[in-house]
Parts: C-alpha cells; structure tokens; sequence
C-alpha cells in the first residue's frame, strides 16, 4: 500500500485516487480481482493495475514531479530490490505482490514480490534525498483493543461469501482433500495474512531502530484488513488524525 499510496501522490492524482477508492464497494472489489488459478497466487492483478493506470496514466518514474522508489523483493536472491525508473505501475504492482494473495510479478527477469517481506518500513532509499525530514508511516503499529480489523464476525454479504469461496477453491488446489480438510474456509486464509503481519510488525520495528526517521506515525496493524477497500474513507480519516497529531509536535504548536 505504501508504494501504490506513494506513486499515486508522486503522480499528483491522489486526489482523484481518493474519491474513487472511497466510492467503490465490496462488490466492486469481487470484480477486480482477475483469478490467477495456479500455486504462485490467488490474482494477478491486471485488472486492478490497468483501472489504476485508467485513473492515473500510465506515467514513468522518472518524468514523476517528486521522486519516487518502490521497493520490491527478490524471491530467489531473497534481497531488497529498489525500484527507481522504469513505468510507474510495474514497480508498484511488484511491490504490493503480497505472497499467497497476489501471484509474483515478473520484473526485467526477476520475480519479485511484496517488499514488506523484508523491509515494511523503507527509510534507506530515502538517504539521498535533500529534505529537512524524513517521516515514516508504519501500518505495523501496536495494536489496538477493541479496533475493528476483520469483518469475519459481521454479516457475510453475497461479495463476501464470492471472495471467501473462491480463496477457498484457491486454497484447495494446493492438494488438501476434502477428507483432511472438512472445515477448511477463508480462516485459513486469513491466519497466514495474520503471520504475515505478525512478521511485518517485527521486521519494522528492527528496521526502524536499524535506520531510525526524524518522525515516525504509528497506525495500529489492526485498524483495518487486507481486503477491506470499503472501509476506505474511514482509514482516511484515521490517517488524517494521525497525521495531524504528529505534524502539531514537529512545529511545536
């Protein structure tokens, strides 16, 4: 999400960005999500990458107004890759190929996949970069109680019931029968992006002490899930706050 939030800012269309993310529906995230239907992924991600290009334009890197770096992972070499030319949407689509949802992207050669499995929080491309700050926002902040991360206990509404089927299909291809399997539903699913984001929150906070920013906003790991575009004017608001509380320290008002 950092690196989709951050090239569309860089691309001076957040604005745009925001009214459509805000006025889509679950339904319309069912119909985005182009099923891969083999062991690498459960999407591919083309249909949301060309309605974002649609929304943004199909821009590269470097005519971008602000700089911009995605970072991406090496499945094989396992290492950080730094993604700094090239066309806007194919460094952001490598880098938010979250593992197991979204299949590997193919980069110049090089599968790569979401860069959070080894860095959540990238400060170092930001080193070169002659600014009086650098502020770091880590999704991977301490959780919250009471804070609503899942719908899986609300209502299953027909996108939901869709998008919980299909994972499961997905699930079941990887050779589970039915016998070993009888209560196998999008649980399964939603505890490996738990671990996923147990690992994350860990990584952060090493990566964080590691190369610490001049400001760090915290949002809590558990403030909103994976899928839950919807919810997308909330999180707005959320961030807005944050952000506010942290900027009214940095001028000391």
């Amino acid at each position: 999400m950092g690196a989709l939030i951050g090239g569309i800012y860089a691309a001076g269309k957040l604005d745009a960005y925001e009214a459509w993310v805000q006025a889509i529906t679950r339904l319309d995230i069912v119909t985005l999500l182009d099923i891969a239907w083999d062991r690498s992924g459960l999407v591919k991600g083309d249909k949301i990458i060309n309605t974002l290009i649609d929304l943004v334009g199909d821009q590269t890197i470097e005519e971008l107004p602000i700089r911009f770096t995605a970072v991406a992972t090496d499945i094989h070499a396992q290492k950080e890759v730094w993604i700094h030319s090239g066309r806007l949407f194919d460094a952001i689509r490598a880098s938010i190929s979250l593992p197991l949802f979204f299949t590997p992207f193919s980069y110049r050669g090089t599968d790569l996949i979401d860069g959070g499995v080894l860095n959540p929080v990238p400060i170092a491309p930001t080193f070169l970069d002659k600014t009086d700050l650098t502020i770091a926002v880590n999704l991977g902040g301490e959780a919250k109680e009471g804070t609503r991360s899942s719908p899986s206990h609300s209502p299953v509404s027909p996108a939901d019931k869709s998008l919980q089927e299909t994972i499961v299909r997905f699930i079941e291809r990887f050779g589970r029968t039915e016998r070993q399997t009888p209560r196998l539903d999008l649980g399964v699913y939603a505890i490996a992006n738990n671990a996923f984001d147990a690992m994350q929150s860990t990584i952060a906070r090493q990566k964080l002490a590691a190369y610490p920013p001049d400001h760090t906003i915290e949002i809590p790991v558990n403030a909103c899930g994976t899928l839950e575009f919807d919810r997308a004017s909330e999180m707005i608001a959320l961030g807005y706050e944050r952000a506010e509380k942290y900027l009214k320290r940095i001028v000391n008002i």
